[in-house]
C-alpha cells in the first residue's frame, strides 16, 4: 500500500506581495508569503483531506525555513525536502494582475513579476538528488512544466519522472508555460509537449498551447497533438474547460464541457494550481468527469476571490453540494469573496 494520496515536485518561493496596486518601481512595501504551482497544489489537497508529500529544495537560510514551516503548517509533509547549504531560496516579487503568458502580451501588460531563483537550491534537483522510490510511494505524483525551465539538471528529472518506469503511479503534469522562465533560459518549449506525451493526467490552457507550441485551433486540435494521455484537460480561460479521456480507459464519448463560473476576482493569480488540486482530489475521490472539472473550477474559484497565490479550498460538503447541481443552477453561480469559509454556508445562486 502507497504512503500518500499525491507527491507534489517543484520549486516553491518566497513571495513579496504589493501593498497596493501600480508599478513595482511605486510599490512602496510588500508582504510576504509563499508561492510555487506544485506547493499550492500539495497545499490545497492536503485541506482538501487528503495525504500529501512535497518533494523539492531549498537553501538553508530563513527563506527556507519560512517555505518549510509555511508548507508544513497546512498539513503536508515536508520530511524529504533537501536543504542546500551552498544554494539559496528562490524569491519573487509580483504586482496585481494576471502573468501573461506571451511574449506580445507581456510588452503590454502591467502585471510585473520579477524572480530571483536564477543558481537557486531547487534549480539543483535532478535524477541523482531524487529518491525515485520516495516519489513513486503515492497514487499520483504532480509536476508541472515550470521545473523543466529551471536547469539542464531540472529536464533531466523531468525526463526521468514522465518517462515509463516500473511502479511508476499515476502522473498529473500541468503545462504551465511561463514565458520569461524559458526566453531566460534559452530553450525551446515545445519540450513541454515531449513530456507531457509520457503522462497519464495533462492540464494545459489554450493560450498555453497556441505560445508555447503553436498549436490553435481549440481543444479538439489540442487533444489530436495529444492523444497520447489518458486524461486531458484543455482550458479555455473564462469559457470552461474541456476534457478528453481515452476510450480505453472510460467510455465518455467526445470530449466534456464544463462552463467556468462567474467570480468577482479578487486576485488573479493561483486558479491553475487551484483548478489543478480540485480536479486531482476529484480524481482521487474516483467522480466523474463531470464533476471532476466542476470540482477544478470550484477550487479555482477560492484561489480568484482571495488576493494571494494561496486560498482555502471549499469544504467537501459545500463543493459537492455545487457540482451536483443542475446544468441552468451551474450556469447561475455567482461566487465571491469569503463563498469558501467556513462560514459560508450558502453560495450565491442569483
Amino acid at each position: 500500500m502507497v504512503s500518500t494520496d499525491v507527491v507534489c515536485l517543484g520549486e516553491s518561493m518566497v513571495t513579496f506581495l504589493p501593498s497596493q496596486p501600480g508599478r513595482l518601481a511605486d510599490v512602496p512595501a510588500f508582504e510576504r508569503a509563499i508561492g510555487g504551482a506544485e506547493s499550492n497544489v500539495a497545499c490545497t489537497l492536503s485541506r482538501s483531506g487528503h495525504s500529501v508529500r512535497w518533494v523539492s529544495r531549498v537553501g538553508a537560510d530563513g527563506f527556507g525555513d519560512h517555505l518549510v514551516e509555511a508548507i508544513a503548517a497546512r498539513g503536508v509533509d515536508v520530511g524529504i525536502v533537501e536543504r542546500d547549504p551552498k544554494r539559496p531560496t528562490g524569491v519573487y516579487f509580483r504586482t496585481d494582475g494576471e502573468r501573461p503568458t506571451t511574449t506580445e502580451a507581456a510588452k503590454g501588460c502591467v502585471a510585473e513579476v520579477v524572480y530571483y531563483r536564477e543558481g537557486s537550491a531547487a534549480s539543483a534537483m535532478s535524477p541523482r538528488t531524487a529518491d525515485l522510490a520516495v516519489i513513486d510511494d503515492t497514487r499520483v505524483l504532480h509536476v508541472s512544466g515550470i521545473t523543466a525551465a529551471l536547469s539542464e539538471d531540472c529536464l533531466e528529472l523531468m525526463r526521468v519522472l514522465t518517462g515509463q518506469r516500473q511502479g511508476r503511479p499515476l502522473v498529473s503534469f500541468d503545462v504551465n508555460y511561463r514565458v520569461g522562465l524559458w526566453e531566460r533560459a534559452g530553450r525551446d518549449p515545445g519540450v513541454l509537449l515531449d513530456l507531457a506525451r509520457g503522462c497519464d493526467l495533462v492540464l494545459v490552457g489554450e493560450d498555453e498551447a497556441a505560445a508555447a507550441w503553436g498549436i490553435s485551433g481549440g481543444p479538439s486540435a489540442l487533444r489530436e497533438a495529444l492523444p497520447e494521455p489518458a486524461v486531458l484537460v484543455v482550458k479555455q480561460g473564462d469559457k470552461g474547460a474541456t476534457a478528453f479521456v481515452r476510450a480505453d480507459v472510460e467510455q465518455t464519448g467526445d470530449g466534456i464541457f464544463v462552463p467556468a463560473l462567474r467570480i468577482d476576482v479578487a486576485g488573479a493569480v493561483g486558479a491553475g494550481d487551484g483548478f489543478a488540486a480540485g480536479f486531482i482530489s476529484a480524481t482521487l475521490r474516483g467522480l466523474s468527469v463531470r464533476d471532476r472539472l466542476r470540482h477544478g473550477h470550484l477550487t479555482a474559484a477560492a484561489a480568484l476571490t482571495v488576493p494571494g497565490d494561496l486560498a482555502e479550498p471549499p469544504a467537501r460538503v459545500l463543493a459537492d453540494r455545487l457540482a451536483a447541481l443542475d446544468d441552468e443552477a451551474w450556469g447561475r453561480l455567482r461566487l465571491g469573496p469569503g463563498w469558501n469559509t467556513a462560514n459560508a454556508q450558502k453560495a450565491n445562486e442569483s
